[in-house]
């Protein structure tokens, strides 16, 4: 028995040190803005992912990973991963690259003759049409995302009045399972071996065998750790789900 025991336990010790997790996040801008189509890298594994619509990514890997995000027009980022991020989302911000700006120098000095000078020291072309451009990238208006209000955030109404009566929930579940799928995409659910013609199945099943969601289709609002939550839903539900039918 001795023996046993201790032949057993080098091999737990090896599956628990190379257990798989997933690695759930999101990724911004400065502005607070979703960035879609943002290339993660788990570069242990090599393995790839892209963000949906709304930033969101999910990748395998374990403590001691490190990802790396890529997106043209922004400065790459490596993360580590520790243990606080195993089962907690990870949220990352990418800054955009600044652009460097050609040095001009004067190599005329100044004569004295105004007419001369003048036309010597008059910033060349392309310095003009730089500063214009620049003219107006300025006056262009921000981004409405950044200052709109989110779902199920609270907006001073216009106007006086106040509703009376029962207020009906903003989402039914056919609402809340398009939201699902657009956001984590089809890409998501196929690297789960789930069929895309099957995806809305899927979901209505993770949902079906007892997903909380009351609040979400009361305000219509899912936040992040909603999404994180379904996820986790997902994964405890992928096994039954490809189980035979009468064992659902």
């Amino acid at each position: 028995m001795k023996l046993k025991l201790l032949f057993l336990l080098p091999f737990l010790f090896f599956i628990q040190t190379y257990a798989q997790d997933y690695l759930f996040g999101k990724i911004t801008t400065e502005e607070n803005v979703e960035m879609p189509e943002v290339t993660v890298i788990n570069i242990r594994t090599d393995e790839r992912v892209s963000t949906n619509t709304d930033g969101h990514f999910m990748i395998s890997g374990r403590q001691g990973d490190e990802l790396r995000f890529v997106k043209s027009g922004y400065e790459r980022i490596n993360k580590k991963i520790t243990q606080e991020n195993i089962g907690s989302p990870l949220n990352v911000v990418l800054i955009r690259q600044m652009a460097l700006i050609a040095e001009v120098e004067i190599k005329k000095g100044i004569t004295g003759d105004l007419k001369i000078d003048s036309k010597n020291l008059n910033r060349p072309k392309k310095v003009e049409k730089l500063a214009k451009d620049i003219d107006v990238y300025i006056a262009q208006k921000s981004d409405p995302r950044i200052l709109a209000a989110k779902a199920g955030e609270f907006v001073q109404p216009k106007g006086q009045g106040f509703s009376v009566g029962k207020v009906k929930d903003k989402w039914d579940d056919v609402d809340f399972m398009s939201y699902l799928h657009e956001s984590l995409g089809d890409q998501y659910f196929m690297d789960l071996k789930i069929e895309k013609s099957l995806i809305q199945h899927f979901i209505s099943y993770v949902l079906r065998v007892g997903f909380e969601r009351r609040r979400i289709l009361k305000y219509g609002y899912c936040s992040d750790a909603d999404l994180m939550r379904f996820q986790r839903a997902v994964l405890a539900r992928i096994s039954s789900y490809r189980a035979p039918q009468t064992q659902r």
